[in-house]
C-alpha cells in the first residue's frame, strides 16, 4: 500500500499509521512488512559497495516491503562509526546519509537501532552522548531524513542481569524523547517474557520443545495475541528467515534452485 513519503508514523492499537496533516494510511499491520537490514551499513560506508544498498532496497520495494530497520551504529572492526568514545567517522556518518537516500528513493521508512547489545545501559553519560550525537546530526544528503524514520530503538537486544526493574531503560527512553519528541521509539527487545508471566517463558527464545517450527509458531501467535490484547500496541518482528537447520536449506537465489 503507497503511503506519505513526507509524513510521521504513528500508531493506532495494532496499527502503525503514516500521518500528514489530518490523514491517516495503514502503513504496517503488526508488523507485516518490515526487514531486518542491519548489515547495509559496512557496504554504505564505502563508496564502490552503494550500488549493492540501492539494490537491497530496489529489491524490499518491490517484495511489497514498507519499512527496514538498520542500525545507527557500527563498533569497532572495520569503517567503525565510533573510532573511540565521543569520536567518529564523518565518511561512515555519510554512509548512513547515503542508506537513508537509498530509502527515500524506494520509499521505504526506516528503523533506527541506535547502539549495540554489548553497551551497558548503566554507563548512562556516554550512551546519552552517543545518543545525543546521532539523532541531533544533520544529514549531509536527505533534507527530509525525519519523515523517512518509522523509529528509534534504544538498543539491539538489550540484557541486564542485574535490574529486571525497567528503570534504566525508562530513564534513557526519557532521554531520547527530550531530544526527539516526533518518532516513537521501541527498547529493543528480543521476545522475552519476564517474571510478570512466567507462564509465557516457555515462549522465550532459546527454550526447545524439540519442533523448532512448531516452537516458532507457538512465539509468534503468544507476541501476537499479547500486543494485541494486552499492550493494545504493534508487534516489530525485526529479526526472521529460515533456519539453517531446516532440511533442504541453501544460500543459493531461488533461480539457482532446481
Amino acid at each position: 500500500m503507497a503511503t506519505h513519503r513526507y509524513s510521521f508514523v504513528v500508531t493506532l492499537v495494532s496499527f502503525f499509521l503514516a500521518q500528514h496533516g489530518c490523514e491517516a494510511r495503514v502503513l504496517l499491520n503488526n508488523n507485516n512488512n518490515v526487514n531486518n537490514v542491519g548489515f547495509v551499513r559496512a557496504q554504505a560506508a564505502e563508496t564502490c559497495e552503494r550500488y549493492k544498498v540501492s539494490e537491497v532496497f530496489r529489491d524490499a520495494s518491490a517484495a511489497g516491503l514498507s519499512v527496514c530497520r538498520t542500525w545507527a551504529f557500527r563498533d569497532g572492526g572495520d569503517r567503525a562509526l565510533q573510532i573511540s568514545p565521543a569520536t567518529y567517522d564523518e565518511c561512515v556518518f555519510q554512509g548512513d546519509d547515503n542508506m537513508l537516500n537509498g530509502q527515500e528513493v524506494q520509499e521505504l521508512k526506516s528503523m533506527g537501532t541506535t547502539t549495540s547489545t554489548h553497551i551497558p545501559l548503566s554507563k548512562d553519560t556516554y550512551y546519552k552522548d552517543h545518543i545525543k550525537r546521532v539523532l541531533t546530526r544533520y544529514n549531509t544528503i536527505v533534507t527530509r531524513m525525519t519523515y523517512i524514520i518509522t523509529a528509534w530503538e534504544l538498543m539491539n537486544e538489550p540484557r541486564c542481569q542485574t535490574d529486571y526493574s525497567g528503570r534504566t531503560a525508562q530513564e534513557m527512553a526519557s532521554f531520547v524523547k527530550s531530544l526527539d519528541r516526533k518518532h516513537m521509539l521501541e527498547i529493543g527487545m528480543g521476545g522475552f517474557y519476564g517474571d510478570g508471566m512466567p507462564e509465557k517463558k516457555q515462549n522465550n527464545p532459546g527454550i526447545s520443545r524439540g519442533d523448532e517450527n512448531a516452537e516458532m509458531g507457538f512465539r509468534m501467535t503468544s507476541h501476537w495475541e499479547d500486543a494485541n490484547n494486552i499492550l493494545k500496541k504493534p508487534l516489530v518482528i525485526a529479526e526472521f528467515g529460515k533456519s539453517s537447520k531446516d532440511p533442504g536449506f541453501t544460500q543459493l537465489p531461488p533461480e539457482m534452485i532446481s
